[in-house]
């Protein structure tokens, strides 16, 4: 069986140019597959059937593995064997019957207002790096952005005068409004320090070197800011984006217009954040009821 996987492994590689964190998974989710059937003797297809898929799955549930992961190796299996049947290697699909177990959303972890205000207050603006920064940061958390978004911003992606970004994913373009602090910090890094920053870039921002601004290298700034701040949080840009949302919903932000800022295509995934919110108004609700806790 293991020389198939081989056989779909460069299947992945070659014709459908997977990427190599896909295709390692694939690859690793197959093998752990493979060391399976050995241990029960089932050495070839002919001697694999839909009650051995099921067996095998019961097992890496027993294993204690998260629904997400359990939900991956069912994917990558029923992948593997779509690839046998399209070969004729099998007559039937086996993993028909395969279901992922139900994964619950978490809450994503985000800023309390007061820690984002707290980390906004850090750069100093004592300088042009640190004027850049500020406001890297305020756009970051006044519109909510991917930071692969944000490091990708040309100047004219900025209507300073009418108050919006237009920020660009790989499938669309949304407009997305700023509120003052993030426009007066925008202002004082356009009108005073990029020029000499960027050296003629047409990128919003860039590094010290005028070279268009990388995820790591904002998400080491993230880093050195929150720690001069003494947040203890893991903070990353995401954690950013979603404190955003959440803060707008729990302030009562129309759902559907803060997917539309998101960028997202489905509202089921930014209604996540009315967890959030739900959660808040049970929280004071104990505390102020006179009888949430008789």
């Amino acid at each position: 069986m293991k020389s198939y996987v081989d056989d779909y492994i460069n299947y992945l590689n070659t014709v459908k140019r997977a990427s190599v964190n896909t295709v390692a998974s694939y690859k690793r989710d197959l093998m752990k597959l493979c060391s399976y059937f050995e241990s029960i003797n089932c050495n070839s297809l002919s001697d694999i059937n839909s009650t051995d898929l099921s067996s095998y799955v019961i097992s890496i549930e027993k294993q204690g593995m998260s629904s997400a992961t359990v939900s991956r190796n069912i994917a990558s299996i029923k992948s593997f064997f779509l690839y046998l049947l399209k070969q004729g290697k099998i007559s039937s699909d086996y993993t028909e019957h395969l279901r992922p177990p139900k994964i619950e959303k978490k809450i994503p972890e985000v800023l309390t207002i007061k820690e984002v205000n707290l980390l906004l207050e850090q750069p100093s603006k004592s300088n042009p790096k640190e004027i850049r920064d500020k406001a890297m940061l305020e756009l970051l958390y006044a519109t909510g952005m991917r930071v692969s978004e944000l490091i990708s911003l040309k100047l004219d992606d900025v209507n300073l005068p009418m108050s919006y970004i237009l920020c660009r994913d790989a499938n669309k373009e949304r407009v997305i409004p700023i509120e003052n602090a993030a426009k007066i910090a925008l202002e004082t890094y356009i009108k005073g320090s990029r020029e000499s920053m960027c050296e003629g870039s047409p990128y919003l921002f860039t590094n010290l070197k005028g070279q268009p601004m990388t995820r790591q290298g904002f998400w080491k700034l993230i880093k050195a800011y929150a720690k001069k701040a003494g947040i203890n949080k893991d903070i990353t840009p995401h954690m950013i984006r979603h404190s955003f949302a959440s803060h707008l919903v729990s302030n009562g932000a129309d759902l559907k217009a803060v997917q539309e800022m998101l960028g997202h295509s489905d509202i089921s995934t930014t209604q996540i954040y009315l967890k959030s919110r739900q959660s808040k108004i049970k929280e004071e609700y104990d505390k102020a009821h006179p009888r949430a806790r008789a």
